[in-house]
């Protein structure tokens, strides 16, 4: 069973950033997997990474789409965002000293960061829909962007 299910009540409206969200519901959903798998500490570290820096490679495009739009809760939005990315950084760090992991707090954290920015800032974005093309952001260059900022949470060295 998945910890999120897509629902149409995520969708905005804008066909770029819904499959996004969908990418990341689907890594949010196999870090649960792996959790009550029980797949070693640093695997499921590794995948936290990946879902911070694919996030903050996301909310990078969103934000950029909406400052272009002057989308007008632009900075509640990007504010938003900065929290959502420091608490994936402390579900992150909770989780790398927990000695005893209590797996059913750290998935409700997981499932509640997700979801409240849906039902909260994201769904304001449906509104523009028909106004906002989310453009389509070179490969290589999401994926270095995706890379820097996994390294970042990580401490790794690019």
């Amino acid at each position: 069973m998945a910890l999120i299910e897509w629902r149409d009540e995520f969708c905005t409206g804008v066909e770029g950033v819904d499959y996004e969200h969908q990418q990341l519901i689907k890594q949010v959903n196999m870090i649960y997997e792996m959790i009550n798998d029980n797949t070693d500490r640093d695997t499921v570290l590794d995948s936290l990474g990946d879902i911070y820096g694919s996030i903050s490679a996301h909310f990078a495009l969103e934000e950029q789409m909406m400052e272009r739009h002057k989308y007008d809760h632009f900075k509640e939005h990007q504010a938003d965002h900065e929290r959502l990315l420091d608490d994936i950084q402390d579900i992150s760090e909770a989780y790398e000293k927990a000695e005893a992991l209590d797996d059913e707090i750290f998935k409700q954290r997981l499932n509640d960061w997700f979801q409240i920015h849906f039902a909260t800032h994201d769904s304001r974005l449906h509104a523009l829909a028909h106004l906002i093309n989310h453009e389509v952001v070179c490969e290589s260059t999401l994926k270095t962007m995706i890379q820097d900022a996994k390294n970042t949470l990580l401490g790794r060295r690019s």
